[in-house]
């Protein structure tokens, strides 16, 4: 098991590159399946999911455009409870069909504030894809039509989550270890 050291707390190898990459081209396939000769448009949120819309993006084979959005409510290892919307959304989402990606869900509520505003452009369908989510941390119910992985109330970080910017860059996700 690998371990990484950040701002003096221990993380420890938990889903490896090789099982996240399984993961992508399996969900994937669902998409590919589900939005046959329907052009989907991938809207990725910054900064977190960039690693896994890019990986699935190349996975998917139907005709589909991609677009990014820059949604935070994180400082540290904590939520801050609060939505900040720093870069919008600049693609027409009328009549089109949407799947959100998101790197993890845990409280919903960066979703739940967001969806909102996505629905009143009146996009064909809205779906949501997502990495990680965490039910346990579940406070807002989202409707997640794609999961990779449902993991503990844990925190993590890499493959593009992070841990006050630092992290991103690792191929493998790791959680915080024992009871830091």
């Amino acid at each position: 098991m690998s371990f990484v050291t950040l701002f003096g707390k221990t993380f420890e190898s938990y889903l490896p590159e090789s099982l996240i990459q399984e993961k992508i081209k399996e969900l994937a396939v669902e998409i590919n399946k589900d939005y046959a000769g329907k052009k989907p448009l991938f809207i990725a949120i910054l900064n977190g999911s960039f690693m896994f819309a890019a990986d699935l993006f190349k996975s998917v084979e139907v005709e589909a455009e991609i677009c990014f959005i820059k949604l935070a409510s994180y400082k540290g290892a904590k939520s801050t409870g609060n939505v900040i919307t720093a870069i919008g959304l600049d693609a027409d989402i009328n009549d089109r069909h949407v799947i959100i990606l998101e790197d993890i869900i845990d409280t919903g509520k960066t979703l739940t504030e967001f969806l909102p505003q996505l629905k009143h452009q009146q996009p064909a369908s809205l779906k949501i894809a997502v990495l990680l989510h965490k039910p346990d941390a579940t406070i807002y119910p989202v409707n997640i039509d794609y999961c990779c992985f449902s993991i503990p109330n844990r925190f993590v970080l890499g493959y593009g989550l992070d841990y006050d910017g630092f992290g991103r860059n690792l191929k493998e996700i790791y959680q915080l270890k024992g009871s830091e």
